[in-house]
């Protein structure tokens, strides 16, 4: 009851100071944060919490299961066939580098064994759109820059996660026959996200049923509910099950996508507000003074080395805009399914859970307090009525650049790079 009550408390907090957190580097994924550590048994002990708690799973579960099934329904494949190309990159060259970059970091750094190193960086690969709201949702912002953050992030959480199974899974030392019913539950995940919205719809656009427009929005919602009941009566992977069903959602019912959607988000914010806070208060001051110098050296140099060198290296020959480029290599936030995965490994018991836990913890606090506070100030970079003077003649002396004697465009400039970051048509 006191979780609740301080939840409620710090969400109303919240959405009175909304409007502030737009216009200023304060964000509400750090008030959430920081309610949690405040309340948490380490400081004020309103809030009792520990990784073993099952409000601690139980709302992890459902977090986990609302974000994958909403960020799912942001990519149909329609999307990803329209508009490929710059996340392509992103998710088929950069989040397999960042993960290997990541995993290099903490076996050198951190001095974790290669497999330990794996895992984390199958869990620090997947980013967040949340965290570095400013940006994406800032019409100053060039289209094509936040819809590669949008698509990335929407897809990267589904794609990390076998990876983070089957590896936890080695690291456990499980025998084959166990590996062999994980791959049997991510495959059945999969089947059951893909059959239960497509007969859903296919039953709706027959001549017995009609939604109403009032009911439009639970539509999805009915179909996510039970996802997640045969999931869990199945054994199938939960997780994979949302991904797989947000997909199929967004792919051939674009009507049901369309009413879900801003309802949809809502749902998977509270949820994703809630965890924030639960994680937050897990976090006592001693944690922070129990770790290492390789364990902050780890966490900053995942955010400052790992994803700008794996984005640098996969948009090389992309003609990207150069802030564009500066702005997604930046703008990789460890978001939530980051500390699901992680409170999956606390939870597994293995011989390095703690240890895993305790870097990947301290990543995405750093990644939160970091992105969440910088998003707008990189945002007001790309809106020319913010741009300093001196700002302003560089953007105009690189519009020149591009340009020949005679006036025309060069092909640079015909295949769409402006660095002023504003999208051509």
């Amino acid at each position: 009851m006191t979780l609740l009550l301080v939840f409620a408390a710090v969400l109303l907090i919240a959405v009175l100071l909304s409007a502030l957190a737009h216009r200023t580097v304060l964000s509400t994924a750090v008030v959430f944060l920081g309610a949690g550590f405040l309340v948490g048994d380490g400081v004020l002990g309103l809030v009792h919490v520990t990784a073993q708690s099952p409000v601690v799973s139980s709302l992890a579960e459902l977090a986990l299961f609302a974000v994958l099934f909403t960020d799912g329904m942001r990519v149909g494949w329609t999307d990803l066939r329209t508009a490929w190309k710059l996340p392509g990159r992103a998710l088929g060259l950069g989040l397999p580098l960042t993960l290997l970059v990541t995993a290099v970091l903490a076996h050198y750094v951190a001095g974790l064994g290669w497999v330990e190193s794996l895992l984390i960086g199958a869990i620090l690969a997947p980013t967040d759109p949340v965290f570095a709201a400013a940006l994406v949702g800032n019409d100053k912002v060039p289209g094509r820059l936040r819809h590669l953050l949008n698509v990335e992030s929407g897809v990267n959480d589904g794609l990390a996660l076998p990876f983070v199974v089957v590896l936890l899974a080695v690291v456990a030392h499980e025998d084959d026959l166990h590996l062999v019913s994980i791959g049997w539950e991510l495959l059945l995940g999969i089947a059951i996200g893909v059959a239960v919205p497509w007969i859903a719809i296919r039953l709706e656009r027959t001549r017995w049923f009609a939604v109403s427009e009032q009911y439009a929005p639970l539509n999805a919602v009915a179909i996510g509910l039970l996802v997640l009941a045969l999931g869990k009566a199945t054994h199938a992977n939960l997780f994979l099950a949302a991904f797989a069903a947000g997909i199929t959602v967004a792919s051939i019912g674009h009507k049901e996508r369309a009413a879900f959607e801003h309802f949809g988000e809502l749902i998977a914010e509270i949820f994703k507000l809630a965890a924030l806070l639960v994680f937050g208060a897990l976090l006592a001051p001693a944690f922070f003074g129990d770790i290492g110098w390789t364990g902050w050296v780890f966490a900053i140099l995942a955010l400052v080395v790992a994803r700008p060198l794996a984005l640098w290296l996969s948009f090389l020959g992309s003609r990207l805009g150069t802030r564009e480029q500066l702005a997604a290599m930046w703008f990789g936030p460890k978001g939530f399914a980051s500390v699901v995965y992680g409170l999956l490994v606390l939870a597994s018991g293995v011989a390095a859970a703690q240890e895993i836990f305790t870097l990947v913890a301290l990543t995405i606090v750093l990644s939160i307090v970091l992105h969440s506070s910088t998003d707008i100030i990189v945002a007001r970079g790309f809106d020319p009525h913010l741009m300093p003077a001196w700002q302003q003649r560089l953007e105009t002396r690189g519009r020149r650049i591009l340009r020949r004697p005679d006036g025309r465009r060069t092909a640079a400039d015909r295949a769409g790079y402006d660095p002023t970051g504003t999208e051509r048509g």
